[in-house]
């Protein structure tokens, strides 16, 4: 059930994405995808989407091979270094000196 609200909550976030920006994109003949995630890292279906486009770009342009995963595993990465930041940050600040 938890997975079902995320995929919910991920396309929710998508068509925010979508309907914010797409009048400018189509204005300045652009394409627009989301890219939409939760805290944990999950990804929403246009975003994965992407993803693997990026993925077979790569792979097809560069002689060294990598994981077949080597594009989510620096995304997700990325996701999780913004949440610690973002968590860092929230923390009570601890006094050097105390009296």
């Amino acid at each position: 059930m938890q997975l079902i609200f995320d995929i919910i909550k991920e396309t929710k976030a998508e068509a925010g994405k979508v309907a914010k920006h797409e009048k400018a994109c189509i204005e300045n003949q652009h394409v627009f995808v989301p890219f939409a995630f939760d805290t944990f890292g999950a990804l929403a279906p246009d975003a994965v989407r992407f993803l693997k486009r990026v993925q077979q770009v790569a792979s097809s342009n560069t002689t060294h091979v990598k994981g077949q995963n080597f594009v989510f595993s620096k995304v997700g990465f990325a996701i999780q270094k913004g949440v610690a930041a973002q968590l860092v940050a929230r923390l009570p600040a601890i006094s050097l000196y105390s009296y």
